[in-house]
């Protein structure tokens, strides 16, 4: 009886030490898998780690990982909140949660967890500077200063939060601080991307292109694949008469970006001044298509289609704006012209004694006034006066890519990931 009951107990700790094994070997694989950027492999093997283990916080924490480099920053919270559950006292669960948060806007979250990561490892400089930049972007300024403050009296050489707070600065249209702040991030570290980006932003605000100009091509000198400083540069080359330099920087952050709205936008207006009707058109149906009540874009595709001679066409074009903006004159005017040029005299005729009226009608302060000046050089993307639509487009507030300081990184914010098991070709240094 004793044996049987012996063999029993060896059998169970055998299974016990097997499963064990088992799962230490998953997890393994996952890593491994992991390391070589499978991402979809390593959630199968971490998918089975939890099935047979779900206690352990570590494959919740690594299929957290890998779920957050295939963009699925949901699943990825979701996946580290389990973690954080099983086992609240690591520090990088709370950064990754927090990463995660971050691509999501929910800034006040990801505060919390750097509360908690800071709690756990207060020596760690990142967590405070990526605290203090998630205060700025939920416009707690004062907050944000006090701890860039503290960053500063810890770290003295630390060049990141000099410049970080010229941009609070900024923010608080302090431009005078700003600068000096800036001048002491770049006499730290002149090879800061971020820091000559807010030197650009400054000089475009004052309109100081050529400052901008070089600023922007030493920031792109570091950071080469941020798409708002080639189109902030694009601006101020356009403004320095260097038309061929401004169109090949909407074309880098176009290849970069290929559905930025500004880069085609713009181009589509180099394109009209350039005399390349089609290409520009090309661009305008682009907008169009992205924003499809842009009048502004649709107003210009109309004068390219007039241009080219598609008249039927520029005629819809017209015909669009004008039923948003009944007495925008120069649309009444182009179409009448059109009209006429298809021989439909009685069309054209209406849209002259319609353009009359409403001369007669802004005359005894009937129609309210367009803006006195038509055009202007620039004009902010949520504005809408169909007069200007000759005039470049720039973001409402200056857009600034930040870098986050974490050995976590994402590409495209929520996109829906596939995890179905990878086909039995595809490289895999485990058995299944």
């Amino acid at each position: 009886m004793k044996k049987i009951l012996v063999a029993i107990l060896l059998a169970l700790s055998f299974t016990s030490a097997m499963a064990q094994y088992r799962v230490d070997r998953l997890i393994t694989a996952g890593r491994s898998a992991l390391y070589y950027e499978d991402f979809v492999l390593s959630i199968k093997y971490f998918n089975l780690a939890i099935g047979a283990k779900p206690y352990l916080y570590e494959p919740w924490y690594y299929r957290s990982v890998a779920k957050f480099n295939l963009d699925d920053y949901v699943g990825a919270e979701s996946d580290a909140s389990e973690a954080l559950n099983l086992n609240p006292y690591i520090n990088d669960i709370y950064d990754l949660r927090a990463i995660c948060r971050i691509r999501q806007n929910r800034y006040d979250e990801a505060i919390a967890d750097y509360n908690a990561a800071i709690r756990l490892e207060p020596r760690n400089r990142n967590y405070w500077f990526n605290r203090a930049l998630c205060q700025m972007e939920d416009k707690k300024y004062d907050q944000a200063q006090l701890e860039l403050d503290t960053i500063i009296t810890k770290w003295k050489d630390y060049s990141n939060a000099y410049s970080l707070k010229a941009e609070v600065y900024l923010h608080q249209k302090d431009t005078i601080q700003a600068e000096k702040w800036l001048d002491k991030s770049l006499q730290l570290n002149p090879y800061d991307g971020d820091a000559w980006t807010t030197r650009a932003y400054m000089a475009l605000a004052r309109r100081e292109w050529k400052v901008a100009d070089e600023a922007l091509t030493k920031s792109l000198h570091f950071k080469p694949n941020n798409v708002n400083s080639y189109i902030n540069r694009a601006l101020a080359r356009i403004n320095l008469n260097n038309l061929r330099g401004a169109m090949s920087d909407y074309d880098n952050a176009l290849d970069l970006d290929p559905n930025n709205f500004l880069a085609h936008y713009n181009r589509g207006l180099m394109r009209v001044q350039l005399g390349d009707d089609n290409r520009a058109i090309t661009d305008f149906d682009f907008v169009i298509k992205m924003e499809p009540k842009n009048f502004m874009a649709i107003f210009n595709r109309a004068l390219l289609h007039d241009k080219t001679g598609n008249l039927k066409a520029a005629i819809r074009d017209y015909s669009t704006v004008i039923a948003q903006f009944p007495n925008f004159w120069t649309g009444l005017s182009c179409r009448a012209n059109c009209y006429r040029r298809l021989g439909m005299n009685a069309k054209a005729e209406m849209d002259e004694f319609r353009i009359f009226k409403a001369q007669m009608n802004k005359h005894i302060g009937i129609q309210p006034r367009w803006s006195a000046k038509t055009k202007k050089e620039m004009r902010k993307r949520s504005e809408i006066d169909p007069n200007k639509f000759a005039s470049l487009v720039v973001d409402d507030e200056p857009k600034y890519d930040h870098n986050y300081k974490s050995e976590y990184r994402g590409r495209v914010q929520n996109r829906q990931v596939e995890t179905a098991y990878l086909p039995m070709y595809q490289l895999s240094y485990f058995p299944n």
